[in-house]
């Protein structure tokens, strides 16, 4: 049986994901229900050296450089889709190819801790010492 998520239910869900409470603390919701253990790391941008179309299996993660995982701030969720509301930078990248980001626990690679993630539309080739950026707008996650 092929079946997704009720749209009533695709914005709940994937705003418990995205929108933590920066302070880190839990989130409650009308009858003092726990929403979701809030995590101030919960929306981390990790950038992987190949595809990730199995999200689930292990990605080979960018290493070196000044390469380290990037908080990132998204805009509110609707109808199941939301994107970045700033530029994402990582800096001072090690040379490698880009292929796929994605949206992590954890503030480095752990087994198990990626939440989210996707193939880019193209894979981009990155030299020693650039500044990789995703641009305001451009990193859109939607639940399906």
């Amino acid at each position: 049986m092929a079946s997704s998520f009720h749209d009533d239910y695709k914005s709940t869900i994937l705003s418990a994901v995205m929108k933590y409470n920066a302070t880190g603390t839990r989130t409650y919701d009308a009858s003092n229900a726990l929403i979701i253990a809030a995590d101030p790391w919960i929306v981390l941008l990790d950038l992987a050296t190949g595809w990730t179309s199995a999200i689930n299996a292990s990605t080979d993660e960018v290493t070196g450089g000044s390469y380290g995982r990037q908080q990132a701030v998204f805009a509110a969720v609707a109808g199941g889709t939301t994107d970045n509301d700033a530029n994402i930078d990582f800096v001072s990248m090690p040379a490698c190819t880009v292929y796929s980001v994605a949206i992590a626990a954890t503030t480095t690679e752990l087994t198990d801790d990626l939440i989210i993630g996707g193939d880019l539309t193209a894979s981009k080739v990155v030299n020693a010492g650039d500044t990789f950026r995703i641009p305001a707008g451009d990193l859109d996650v939607t639940l399906t």
